[in-house]
């Protein structure tokens, strides 16, 4: 069994990601994708947003379970964790950048 977290382009009012597992991933994401899968990718379908399956671990439904327990989807998904090490080494840069500008070393 496999278990999937998939990653919304845009926020869904609250939710950013889709934990789940299934035997077979490739027949379950076709049914997300066809708007058959669960509540919540169906409605992300209809509202227009596209999602990436993002990461896979190969468990079960005792796996998913500690992992939605946890809470912390965004930190469990590649994508985010670029883009939020992007923004930090940004705003590093920001701050290095105004320390020159303003006659620091």
């Amino acid at each position: 069994m496999t278990v999937y977290l998939l990653h919304f382009q845009e926020n869904y009012k609250h939710a950013r990601h889709y934990l789940g597992y299934c035997h077979d991933l490739t027949a379950r994401l076709a049914q997300h994708a066809n708007g058959n899968g669960a509540r919540l990718c169906q409605v992300v379908k209809a509202a227009g947003i596209s999602w990436y399956v993002s990461r896979t671990w190969e468990g079960g439904r005792d796996l998913e379970r500690r992992l939605k327990a946890r809470h912390n989807s965004p930190k469990l998904c590649p994508i985010c964790r670029s883009v939020r090490r992007a923004e930090r080494e940004a705003l590093a840069g920001d701050a290095g950048q105004q320390e020159q500008e303003n006659g620091g070393s």
